[in-house]
């Protein structure tokens, strides 16, 4: 079993989507509720914070240098220093729901899905945004939509509504998008709850477990593969970087928890576990 360190100190109230790219300092991922996206330098382990709205939800690099963002109610546009933040408009009026989680796909199209404040059953739905600004509706009826990507082969998607317990799978093509919607295993909610997930280069998904105080790896008929233990229980996303893509970086987030029995509860947390991940996907 692989060893988890923590990496930097608990700057995260609700540490959430991290995400490894090149071309910035390397990892990114957002404090969501504080609407701060977070950047660890690589050289000093330097925490730095930016601003970018009263939610930041998920993000991933442009194909121009810049980056893509959703936001409360809806995606906004960047430049790599995030410096400079355009909101692109609301997509609902309703104050209650928010953007959550989300990924690019194949063809370089950001979707993000959204959840009530509540947690409303049903009150959800994941958006795409395409590269020439048009927004579709891609899923509705969704509680806490959570983790997504895609197969190594682009010809899969795989998502997590969180409140199902379940991980599913569409079909996937540029011209239909995601199709044929089915369920391929259940996590027992004993287990805790599965939140953000990436994919390694073999086709195993990373899963982290809300409540859990763990990342596991299955292969997407269920079985099980690895099981990383973490000082803290509400473990939120993780994702492959560092230059081989074989460090596996994880969240975690302070919400629900009483601080004083888990004070390392919104630190960023490392572990190599033997995988290798796949680059991340650009819009645009």
């Amino acid at each position: 079993m692989s060893t988890v360190e923590q990496i930097t100190d608990p700057h995260a109230d609700h540490g959430e989507g991290p995400v490894w790219h090149a071309g910035w300092p390397g990892l990114r991922w957002v404090d969501m509720l504080a609407g701060d996206v977070l950047e660890l330098d690589p050289d000093t382990a330097e925490v730095r914070r930016h601003h970018v709205g009263t939610v930041a939800a998920v993000l991933r690099p442009r194909v121009d240098g810049g980056v893509v963002l959703a936001v409360e109610r809806g995606f906004a546009l960047a430049d790599a220093k995030l410096q400079d933040v355009r909101p692109l408009g609301e997509l609902w009026t309703d104050p209650g729901i928010r953007m959550n989680e989300g990924d690019c796909d194949p063809d370089g199209r950001f979707y993000c899905g959204s959840m009530a404040y509540d947690t409303r059953p049903g009150a959800g739905a994941v958006y795409r945004l395409d590269p020439d600004g048009a927004v579709t509706t891609v899923l509705t009826g969704v509680t806490i939509s959570n983790g997504l990507t895609w197969s190594p082969d682009d010809a899969t998607a795989y998502y997590i509504d969180t409140p199902t317990q379940a991980v599913d799978a569409f079909d996937y093509s540029p011209e239909t998008g995601l199709s044929n919607r089915r369920t391929l295993f259940h996590i027992p909610e004993s287990d805790g709850a599965p939140d953000g997930m990436t994919i390694d280069t073999e086709g195993r998904l990373w899963i982290a477990l809300w409540g859990g105080a763990a990342v596991r790896c299955y292969q997407p008929d269920g079985t099980l593969v690895e099981h990383l233990t973490l000082p803290v229980t509400q473990v939120t996303a993780c994702t492959f970087g560092g230059p081989t893509l074989e460090d596996l970086y994880i969240t975690t987030s302070k919400q629900d928890i009483d601080p004083t029995t888990q004070p390392q509860a919104g630190a960023l947390f490392h572990a190599r576990p033997g995988a290798k991940g796949r680059p991340t996907r650009s819009y645009g």
